[in-house]
């Protein structure tokens, strides 16, 4: 059995509003929304594990390179259980690196790194788990995107407007870098 609540972020959710409660979730059940052309699924969050870490999947399509962007107090990690997806890293002192992670792989960007990735096949998936001193960043996709019942890619990417992206720093960590270049390829 699932518990429902709701939030001004979506109707109903799978996953409990308070901390320290037990709870399971089915497969593709967890709070999803749809941005850019992915899919993202939010199994826990900052309500359930009083804003230690988060645990989310991203599923997409081959396709464009997500936005180069910063989270100042959060660690991501990526885990690839489908496909494969490109990572591309800068660390603080400014050395790009980039990646072809396939399923198995693990890449680890530590919070102030640059990052951004790029789906290289059909049907990929990213297991995501961020944790921080200031707390997660989950929210951010059905905040920036569109919160969705639906279990599938979006039928059209949702592209947020250019200033909405300026709105999320300071809610959710995630500083997003228009004018960023890789070097890499």
């Amino acid at each position: 059995m699932t518990i429902e609540y709701a939030t001004r972020y979506r109707r109903a959710s799978h996953i409990p509003a308070e901390p320290g409660k037990p709870y399971f979730v089915q497969k593709g059940e967890g709070d999803r929304a749809h941005l850019f052309g992915d899919l993202i699924t939010v199994y826990a969050g900052g309500e359930q594990t009083e804003n230690t870490f988060n645990f989310f999947t991203v599923e997409g399509p081959k396709g464009d390179i997500i936005p180069a962007h910063v989270h100042e107090d959060t660690h991501e990690v990526f885990y690839i259980t489908h496909g494969a997806v490109r990572l591309f890293v800068e660390d603080t002192r400014g050395e790009q690196q980039e990646r072809l992670l396939t399923a198995g792989d693990f890449g680890f960007v530590p919070k102030n790194c640059t990052h951004a990735y790029r789906m290289e096949r059909h049907h990929s998936q990213v297991v995501g788990v961020a944790a921080g001193p200031g707390g997660t960043f989950e929210r951010f996709f059905e905040n920036l995107g569109e919160p969705t019942e639906r279990h599938g890619l979006p039928a059209e990417p949702v592209v947020p407007e250019p200033e909405r992206f300026a709105t999320v720093p300071q809610r959710f960590d995630v500083r997003f870098l228009p004018d960023h270049e890789w070097r890499t390829r």
